[in-house]
């Protein structure tokens, strides 16, 4: 039986505290395996074995017994490789994580099945001869730039979802928005939830998705008329920024959705929005624990070049604005 189809195995060494212990019981605590997972690893032949046979998940282990998992390689067949420029911050056999530019989708959505980031991965991997599923572990609105995380496996995306869902991944953005927040450093706590009679749109509402931002003013231009903030989030709601920025009355400059609605009177507004060209949002940094070493990793993008130049238009704003 050749492995050519199954990434390289998760090998665990039973120890002497573990047994009697169920084959699941191991494999959950040691591996933090899923019983999601567990599941699809039983249907394949090489899916769960001990000592190199098949075996069911309810067999008892032994100490010095030697459990091992393999995941059948996948590919992503319904995306078209498509060569794409990518910024790779880091890539190794588990993860690749790339600095998105502005405009690009994540994943192919009905009606954009091409350029896409995903496009871009899947050529990328075709032409290193690997096969691997695109599987992001969270996404950026089209018109954010910055890092995302992409696993390269089914238990390494389970284990950086569970990390995102605990918590434990630090997600840190960069906005530019109107006015400077008051008080300049704080955490808005305001749950979101579709606006009922704009469903695309979303809100800040009493019956809500529990909701959380931490928010730091790194810099503000013209006296007080525009601002650099630095976000951490506690929870990932679609457009969780905007809206409680725009909840703060700091609204992202350039935001389209959420974004104010007067700037084209004002000269300096318009200007600030046409050097950003889209909404001034910047997924910064990105760390968390790397599942298979353990060790906790992080990951920068700088502002690409639009936010720059924003940002210089925003520098030269003289200190009193009518």
């Amino acid at each position: 039986m050749t492995d050519i189809n199954y990434y390289d195995p998760l090998i665990v060494d039973v120890l002497p505290h573990e047994e009697g212990m169920q084959v699941r019981t191991v494999l959950e605590r040691r591996l933090g395996v899923s019983r999601k997972l567990l599941s699809r690893l039983k249907l394949t032949e090489q899916g769960i074995t001990l000592n190199g046979n098949r075996v069911y998940t309810s067999e008892k282990v032994n100490a010095g017994d030697q459990l091992a998992i393999r995941m059948e390689k996948e590919r992503s067949d319904d995306i078209l490789p498509q060569p794409m420029e990518l910024e790779i911050l880091y890539e190794d056999d588990d993860l690749l994580v790339v600095s998105k530019p502005a405009g690009i989708i994540v994943h192919p959505t009905h009606g954009h099945y091409t350029n896409t980031l995903a496009n871009g991965v899947v050529y990328h991997w075709q032409q290193r001869g690997e096969q691997v599923r695109f599987r992001p572990i969270h996404r950026l609105d089209q018109d954010t730039s910055g890092v995302v995380a992409i696993a390269k496996n089914p238990y390494i995306h389970q284990q950086l979802s569970e990390q995102m869902q605990r918590d434990e991944m630090d997600k840190e953005y960069y906005a530019f928005v109107f006015n400077v927040p008051t008080p300049a450093s704080g955490t808005v706590n305001e749950p979101i939830d579709r606006d009922p009679e704009q469903p695309h749109i979303r809100i800040v509402t009493l019956d809500g998705y529990p909701s959380v931002t931490h928010y730091e003013t790194l810099h503000s231009y013209g006296n007080g008329a525009a601002a650099l903030v630095a976000l951490r989030l506690e929870t990932g709601r679609t457009h969780q920024i905007r809206v409680h920025m725009q909840h703060l009355g700091c609204n992202l400059i350039g935001d389209q959705m959420y974004g104010r609605t007067e700037t084209h009177l004002v000269p300096w507004m318009s200007e600030a929005e046409a050097a950003a060209g889209r909404q001034a949002l910047h997924a910064r940094r990105l760390a968390f624990t790397h599942p298979g070493t353990g060790q906790r990793i992080s990951f920068a993008a700088p502002l690409p070049f639009d936010l720059l130049r924003l940002e210089q238009q925003l520098l030269a704003l003289p200190n009193e604005i009518d």
